[in-house]
């Protein structure tokens, strides 16, 4: 079993300032959309134009940040953000969701749209392709911060990972299963999945392949889009079989996490987008 590199979350730090790691990975996401889109855009593959790209940048980090905390709140925590509702602004404590800052993302894009003169499914074929880099940042992010650890795996398996952070989670899950009891007393952890790594793999490099070389030629306006949106989906739905369910959350019903559920509804209309879009591909041409 490896165990967690326990690296500092602080990158650097002068006085009361301090640069956290995962602050770090949201800013590289943002570099590599920009690279990327401009990339695109020299191509002639874009709708933006370069003032158009910086200028939807700050629309789209808006959308992640609000959107992240408000799906987070809403999706996973809503009774205690209700309880305390002062809390919901206290974002240096963490808690983002993915699934409220994509509906924050999509509403940016609206509403960018709208200003611009540029249809919405045009604009999303054009981002799409973008952001899975920007996701695999984030999950390097939590990684280092050795959090959103894996659910408990073999012992001797290659991949299995020991979180010192995960202590609490470990005494509970052994108190229900004597061979757990007994690896925790010998090794003083359990060996989890690095789920982290599997969704930077999954959501995040994959992801980012498939769609860009899809991307690349001229589709059918939507299409890119859909395959976006259904590639996450099943891409987020199979790595949260390996990932710890939230302590406050669980497996709810079928056995699915939060992350399933809210996962099946993008592959169903990624799916249902792809065929469609692509059915009308005589009309709509991008």
């Amino acid at each position: 079993m490896i165990i967690h590199p326990q690296f500092d979350p602080v990158l650097i730090s002068i006085g009361p300032l301090a640069i956290r790691w995962y602050a770090l990975s949201y800013i590289v996401g943002f570099i590599l959309f920009t690279i990327l889109g401009r990339r695109r855009i020299a191509q002639g593959n874009s709708v933006f134009t370069k003032e158009m790209l910086d200028d939807f940048l700050t629309w789209g980090i808006l959308g992640v940040i609000l959107g992240g905390r408000i799906g987070y709140v809403l999706f996973y925590k809503f009774s205690d953000y209700l309880a305390n509702p002062l809390d919901i602004f206290k974002v240096w404590e963490g808690g983002m969701s993915f699934h409220g800052g994509f509906l924050g993302v999509v509403v940016a894009m609206w509403l960018f749209g709208r200003k611009h003169n540029i249809s919405i499914l045009k604009l999303m074929d054009t981002v799409a392709p973008l952001v899975p880099l920007g996701l695999a940042s984030g999950r390097i992010g939590n990684f280092i911060n050795g959090e959103l650890w894996g659910r408990v795996t073999e012992l001797n398996a290659f991949w299995a990972m020991g979180f010192p952070q995960a202590r609490y989670e470990d005494a509970e899950a052994a108190a229900h299963n004597p061979l757990w009891a007994e690896w925790l007393q010998q090794y003083g952890m359990l060996p989890r999945h690095p789920s982290q790594l599997y969704q930077f793999a999954l959501e995040g490099i994959c992801l980012f392949v498939i769609v860009w070389i899809f991307s690349k030629k001229p589709r059918p306006v939507g299409q890119t889009a859909a395959l976006f949106l259904g590639g996450y989906g099943l891409f987020r739905f199979i790595a949260e079989f390996a990932r710890q369910p939230d302590d406050y959350l669980g497996l709810l019903t079928l056995g699915l996490s939060m992350g399933q559920w809210l996962s099946v509804p993008m592959i169903v209309l990624g799916v249902i987008g792809f065929v469609w879009f692509g059915r009308n591909n005589s009309i709509a041409k991008a």
